[in-house]
């Protein structure tokens, strides 16, 4: 298995069209599918198993791979079970892709425009190269076009997009069949979710955009939410509605978005919160974050609040206040209270070995612990960011890992720390002048 071919996580149907048209360009290769993939793709796969029959990534032997083409994302992030590749040497990267931006993957070779579906550059190059479709792959692609420009009616279609439409159902493209995947059945789940979204969610106007938003706790898994997000925002009558749906059994909360304006881009808002997508659609998977805040985030995503020539070394607090890992939690405590903050840096060798926060004390079940150093009780999974970064990274980073402070660091050096109130004061417009 010397060349492989994948695409992103949450696989719909224009990533599993791309991986497929580039099978017809590279026949020697594996197609190895995401162990995630869309509700409707893996109906669609289970009755053409027999033309589409494609293993999971994650249950390969990856070492003898020299070549490896990636369709319809530009991000390791979005990748599963591909992590032992990333840092190979030697390792050759063909890439497919219409999102902006180049991403992390560093291809040899790379097609990268901004059409509405993936799939419309892959044809263009099964064109050029006089490869026939059959009927079936012909369908497939046409659903992956179709889903990806909203049957060529979202402001991201461009002509080429249309003219991939008519040579694919001149090659006998089936729009039945595509219906019927395009449009999947609408259950009790989805109306009883589509329900609570219309009762508990909220409009309001960002920058001039109508946008809805909608929170909902799922006690177990719901297919086709995106169906439902959309029917959500066609009934609202918006610009863009998002669904954050907050899991029950596990700590993580799913965001979708759907827009129909032309000036506002959901794959950029998603990938701002580490997910993914196009102008018109996107998602993103956040553990431990809290809806409230995703929120809030999302608005100040859209209103453009955020601002590229402010770094944290702008908000940052410096001299910082630390303490050594051998001082006593009794001390500590006192420093804490003194300088009215909730965490501090914890220093070894002039390092930064740790944080300690309030929270810690409650750890202390006797007396007599006050008086054990702070290396014992201080956290050393610690959370950092670099003087250049940006107040949204920060931001991000801090509602993903529910933390309250991100020491800045420069090389090994412990520079300044940014607080959430420090983010917040700055998305708010509350910095000086």
């Amino acid at each position: 298995m010397k060349q492989i071919i994948t695409t992103h996580k949450n696989t719909d149907f224009d990533g599993l069209a791309s991986a497929a048209a580039a099978s017809l360009i590279f026949p020697e290769a594996q197609v190895l599918l995401p162990r995630q993939i869309n509700p409707n793709v893996k109906a669609f796969l289970s009755l053409h198993k027999e033309v589409f029959d494609y293993p999971r990534a994650a249950k390969q032997d990856l070492r003898d791979v020299e070549h490896l083409i990636v369709v319809d994302t530009n991000s390791w992030r979005r990748l599963e079970g591909l992590d032992a590749l990333r840092d190979k040497k030697g390792l050759s990267i063909t890439l497919w892709d219409h999102h902006p931006g180049t991403g992390d993957l560093n291809p040899s070779w790379a097609c990268r425009e901004t059409v509405g579906a993936n799939i419309s550059l892959m044809v263009r190059t099964l064109k050029e190269r006089k490869i026939q479709l059959s009927a079936i792959q012909a369908t497939l692609f046409l659903i992956g076009l179709y889903e990806d420009t909203g049957s060529l009616s979202f402001p991201s279609s461009c002509a080429e997009d249309a003219y991939t439409a008519g040579y694919l159902l001149d090659h006998a493209a089936d729009l039945t069949l595509a219906g019927r995947f395009l449009n999947p059945a609408y259950g009790e789940q989805q109306k009883d979710v589509l329900f609570e979204l219309l009762k508990s969610g909220e409009r309001r106007k960002v920058n001039d955009y109508r946008v809805a938003m909608g929170k909902l706790v799922l006690g177990g898994h719901v297919e086709n939410l995106a169906m439902v997000v959309r029917m959500y925002m066609n009934i609202t009558n918006v610009d863009a509605a998002f669904g954050l749906f907050q899991s029950r059994k596990q700590d993580k909360c799913m965001v979708i978005g759907r827009a129909n304006h032309d000036r506002l881009d959901i794959g950029r808002i998603m990938r701002s919160m580490g997910g993914g997508g196009h102008p018109a659609a996107g998602s993103a998977v956040l553990r431990g974050a809290n809806p409230q805040a995703l929120e809030t985030m999302i608005s100040d995503l859209i209103a453009g609040n955020q601002q590229t020539s402010v770094q944290i070394s702008d908000l940052m607090s410096f001299p910082v206040v630390t303490v050594d890992v051998d001082t006593s939690m009794a001390d500590a405590g006192l420093v804490l209270r003194k300088n009215g903050c909730t965490g501090l840096p914890v220093i070894q060798d002039g390092r930064l070995a740790g944080i300690l926060s309030r929270r810690d004390f409650k750890r202390l079940r006797k007396s007599s612990q006050i008086d054990l150093p702070v290396k014992a009780y201080m956290s050393r999974k610690t959370r950092t960011i670099k003087p250049g970064e940006s107040p949204l990274k920060a931001a991000q980073t801090m509602i993903r890992h529910d933390i309250g402070r991100l020491p800045v660091v420069d090389g090994d050096q412990l520079i300044g720390i940014v607080t959430r109130s420090d983010t917040m004061r700055y998305f708010y417009d509350l910095l000086p002048d």
